[in-house]
């Protein structure tokens, strides 16, 4: 397959060298320092299943400059989502089945209201992967699974036909019958592993280890699935208990990205997980007071560190 990854940090840039280590042909877009890197020696990937590297020169600039795809992967910062659509809107590539492996559950929505509706395949991943420095990617763990599913029944095909090259690349990779339901799933675990850690400062061993923000970390996650529930999507009512449980099984170190971002005076996606769950909350009628909370302490940091501090 002809696949354009829109995004070479840890999630694009690991599957996009597997995908391509398999014979697909991988063209990423890229920008800065990570770009001339990669276009001068390729991207290498450094993982515990084993290192890969692409070949140099698989790099484009620009979306503008990408040829005719089978099949686009975007995996930029959500806050690119909308500027991605509309270029790919006027790209070689415009025609192609596009996947999103970002974050949250607006990146759909908003690719879906700019690209035709037949072109947005639903998905998420599980991985930890980060750019190590330019041209390299640090993949932290065994971990790397994609699942997948159509949003319309014509989608179908394309849908088995991108789960095969995952594959056949060597990729977990399961398909969903319910891929909204899917992308809310890993929501809650997302909104609350990163609204914990994020404001506690800490891991998530740290997190659970102490009743007050063992609670926080429960009661973000209750209302994500509240949220859900009043969009009309099945999650069971119990749902964030077994969230819960499933974050007593993680290994102590782990936190999340958004946490990462705070300590790195970076740009945040609280927008988009705490803050998205009260945006959602306010249209619904649903109270979330816990994630408005979160919201409110992170807000000055949004943008990145704050002057002065």
């Amino acid at each position: 397959m002809r696949i354009a990854v829109i995004g070479a940090g840890g999630v694009g840039g690991c599957f996009g060298a597997r995908l391509a280590a398999a014979g697909n042909e991988v063209t990423f877009v890229a920008r800065g320092a990570h770009l001339e890197a990669v276009r001068r020696s390729g991207l290498i990937v450094h993982s515990p299943l084993g290192d890969v590297r692409t070949s140099p020169g698989s790099v484009v600039g620009s979306i503008s400059d990408l040829g005719p795809a089978d099949l686009v992967l975007v995996a930029v910062k959500l806050w690119d989502t909308e500027d991605v659509a509309d270029r790919l809107r006027s790209s070689a590539a415009r025609d192609a089945p596009v996947l999103s492996l970002q974050n949250g559950v607006h990146k759909d929505t908003v690719l879906r209201g700019r690209l035709t509706d037949e072109q947005v395949l639903g998905g998420v991943c599980f991985i930890s992967a980060f750019i190590e420095e330019p041209g390299v990617v640090r993949h932290n763990s065994a971990l790397q699974k994609v699942v997948l599913g159509p949003y319309r029944t014509g989608q179908a095909a394309t849908s088995r036909n991108v789960l095969a090259a995952f594959r056949d690349a060597g990729i977990e990779a399961e398909a969903s019958d319910d891929i909204e339901r899917t992308i809310w799933e890993k929501f809650v675990f997302l909104v609350g592993l990163s609204a914990t850690t994020a404001t506690v400062r800490g891991p998530i061993g740290v997190v659970r280890s102490h009743e007050q923000s063992r609670r926080l970390l429960h009661d973000v996650m209750a209302e994500t699935v509240a949220v859900a529930r009043a969009c009309g999507v099945r999650l069971d009512s119990d749902f964030a208990e077994d969230r819960l449980d499933f974050c007593d099984t993680l290994p102590a170190a782990m936190t999340s990205s958004l946490h990462n971002d705070l300590e790195n005076g970076n740009r945040l996606e609280l927008p988009w997980l705490s803050g998205g769950v009260v945006d959602l909350a306010d249209r619904l009628g649903v109270p979330v007071p816990r994630n408005r909370t979160v919201a409110d302490i992170l807000a000055p940091h949004v943008l990145g560190r704050p002057a002065g501090s």
